[in-house]
């Protein structure tokens, strides 16, 4: 697995080493060591699997009080994922990173605790697997709007603006959204 630190460092693109021949392929996901060598010594707690279909975004999501940390991947399809800087004590407060994952590039994206999260599905449908480091709480989740000006995210949109659920439509902005300390 290579583990390349983005422009914020604590969000890691990993890549697999894909073994393969006319039977098909081999990869390894996830191996706990090499994750807290590169990542840091989290424990994950839940996975989770949807099914989007084209020009669906969801998020940017976080919870405060339960923050989660998130390993991403695409099994199906091909999504444009986001990460938001929310620790105020950062010096990369505020700022986004992103990066397409797909099927065919088999990469993963480490989330860590303190950010927000949202991902665009930019084929016909996506299945979007990930493993969380903590319990989804279902009164602690905050949601800060997809188009915020002050983030500037460069989605890379396919047309019309895209699906977001009516939760998501109601985001907060991001100067008014709770941060992490």
């Amino acid at each position: 697995m290579d583990y390349q630190p983005l422009k914020i460092p604590d969000v890691v693109l990993m890549t697999p080493k894909v073994f393969g021949d006319e039977r098909g392929f081999f990869l390894e996901t996830f191996r706990q060591s090499e994750f807290e060598k590169h990542c840091g010594n989290y424990t994950f707690v839940q996975d989770n699997h949807s099914k989007s279909a084209k020009g669906i975004l969801r998020g940017l999501h976080y919870q405060l009080e339960n923050p989660q940390g998130k390993l991403v991947r695409v099994t199906r399809g091909e999504v444009f994922d986001v990460a938001v800087d929310l620790r105020k004590s950062s010096p990369t407060f505020g700022q986004w990173v992103g990066a397409t994952l797909s099927e065919e590039n088999k990469q993963m994206l480490w989330v860590p605790p303190g950010f927000a999260h949202a991902f665009y599905v930019t084929s016909d449908e996506a299945e979007f697997q990930y493993k969380c480091t903590d319990y989804y709480a279902p009164g602690d989740e905050y949601s800060i709007r997809w188009d915020d000006p002050d983030l500037g995210i460069d989605w890379p949109l396919k047309g019309e603006a895209p699906r977001v659920s009516e939760k998501d439509g109601n985001g907060l902005l991001f100067r008014d959204a709770p941060g992490f300390e």
